[in-house]
């Protein structure tokens, strides 16, 4: 199923042909709230029947799930590094927390690829993986500009974060962000989080954390913005984030015209070729 969102657009359930439908949801993870509770995890792990995967240390501090993946819908990062501040507070290191997730881009490369129709754009506006007609073929794993999805091992098939789709349909936020104790995630209308994001890192900024930056905010990057918004506290890069994320298949409309072009003219010069061979 090819995502028809190949420019930024506002109303991206609309462009996927719903005509009537609620506002576009997605998360406001605030990593500056966040205590690494992992509630969040074990929420999503508990609703949607997620298996474990080992609860292995990894030899990454507190961190036992290392990456998103198939069986980890939702990640929190342990970063530790020196404290900027650490001659005044006497502290020598400071620990970065953050509960990533799927992005649910406007234009989704999973989407894009999927030749089974697993793949679909919700009336939300959220990306979700059907199993029951996934085909395994993993096209979607390469798409994905974040290393979001990944195919299960002993399963075959692909799986994310739904956001969980079906709590959206009973009028339920998603299991992570109702464990949340803190609010670092936060659910709600995308266009309202956009506004509540800037106006914390504004907060923050005049309370002197100048290193408060939004990730995934902008509807002009290389997903024509994400679902999930971050508050980041340094580089997206120190998080496990790609800085400048391009889904690889935003120039596909254009190859794709390209391709036809080439295909007429190559069409054109053998017809003209045969012509000039009959008239020999």
């Amino acid at each position: 199923m090819t995502d028809p969102l190949s420019e930024p657009v506002a109303d991206v359930a609309g462009a996927s042909g719903y005509d009537a439908h609620p506002p576009r949801v997605g998360f406001f993870t605030d990593t500056t709230v966040c205590i690494g509770c992992k509630a969040c995890e074990v929420a999503c792990k508990e609703w949607n029947l997620v298996p474990d995967d080992g609860f292995d240390l990894l030899g990454m501090s507190y961190d036992n799930t290392g990456m998103l993946g198939a069986n980890s819908w939702r990640h929190v990062a342990f970063i530790e590094q020196p404290a900027r501040t650490g001659a005044e507070s006497g502290q020598e290191f400071r620990w970065l927390m953050a509960s990533d997730v799927c992005k649910h881009c406007t234009r989704a490369g999973c989407l894009d690829v999927c030749p089974t129709g697993a793949l679909f754009r919700t009336e939300f506006g959220t990306v979700v993986v059907q199993p029951d007609i996934c085909n395994g073929c993993g096209y979607c794993v390469s798409a994905c500009p974040y290393g979001v999805i990944e195919r299960r091992d002993g399963d075959g098939r692909a799986w994310k974060c739904t956001l969980c789709y079906d709590r959206l349909r009973g009028g339920l936020e998603p299991a992570c962000a109702k464990a949340c104790p803190t609010d670092s995630i936060q659910f709600g209308a995308l266009d309202e989080l956009r506004v509540r994001a800037r106006q914390r890192v504004e907060a923050l900024h005049e309370q002197g954390v100048a290193e408060a930056r939004l990730y995934g905010e902008s509807p002009d990057d290389g997903v024509g913005g994400q679902g999930s918004i971050f508050l980041l506290l340094d580089e997206p890069e120190v998080y496990g984030l790609p800085p400048d994320p391009v889904v690889p298949t935003r120039d596909l409309p254009r190859m794709w015209r390209y391709a036809a072009l080439a295909g007429v003219a190559m069409l054109g010069a053998i017809v003209a070729a045969f012509q000039e061979g009959r008239r020999r």
